[in-house]
């Protein structure tokens, strides 16, 4: 498959129901408007060509963006190729999803994580807290370092209400990864949620909301599924 006809399908998939939903989002052209499970319906033929992955991504269409982060083998993804990702990445779904979840099964997962979670870019720095969170939720407790990210929940605890709009939700999101994915950590992620409450987010003209993490955390406890590790960050 060639570039030219995989734009060719996916635009053929498009509607233009699904591109004013994600305009809503904040997405802005050019893009087809294609739902994540159309776009799926490519990922086995593009996993064939890892460079047309990278193509795809380059294009800067968010269908075409998102489905690079589908089909590219975040095993051979450069450290190169991971920043220019995230410079690239135009709104927040593109950084918290796409970008986060290749960059977190990549074998650059935490020094990337760290050094974008300190980036003066808004969306950068949403990248680098997704990227982290992600990366607990596959990697087992005993990799993890631990007191990292118990400093990381109290940076939370201390500073998101002060943070910048698309960072606080994914800093919220770190807070809920850590409560439900790393055992060790779970009640002091539960006490952290409990002290910052609600957090605010402008999500726009949606009707998203911003998960109350103390929920979420406990829901999973009562569920007996805390520490339950995922096979992988990228759907």
């Amino acid at each position: 498959m060639t570039l030219d006809e995989a734009m060719g399908k996916l635009e053929e998939m498009g509607t233009e129901q699904t591109k004013k939903t994600f305009l809503r989002h904040g997405a802005s052209e050019p893009l087809f408007g294609v739902k994540v499970g159309d776009l799926k319906k490519l990922v086995k033929d593009v996993k064939k060509d890892q460079q047309l992955a990278r193509d795809l991504y380059e294009t800067g269409n968010y269908d075409a963006m998102y489905l690079a982060g589908l089909t590219v083998d975040p095993r051979t993804a450069t450290r190169e190729m991971l920043q220019q990702w995230v410079r690239k990445a135009y709104w927040h779904a593109v950084a918290e999803y796409t970008v986060a979840g290749v960059a977190a099964e990549s074998p650059f997962a935490l020094e990337l994580a760290r050094e974008w979670i300190d980036s003066p870019e808004e969306l950068i720095a949403t990248c680098g807290w997704s990227t982290y969170a992600n990366y607990v939720s596959i990697t087992p407790d005993e990799r993890l370092d631990l007191e990292e990210i118990k400093a990381y929940l109290h940076r939370i605890e201390n500073a998101i209400h002060e943070e910048r709009n698309w960072v606080r939700y994914t800093m919220n999101g770190f807070v809920i990864a850590a409560g439900c994915y790393v055992a060790p950590l779970s009640e002091e992620a539960e006490r952290v949620a409990g002290k910052i409450g609600q957090v605010q987010v402008n999500v726009g003209q949606t009707a998203c909301k911003v998960p109350l993490a103390t929920d979420y955390i406990v829901k999973v406890l009562e569920a007996g599924r805390t520490g339950r590790k995922r096979k992988t960050c990228i759907c």
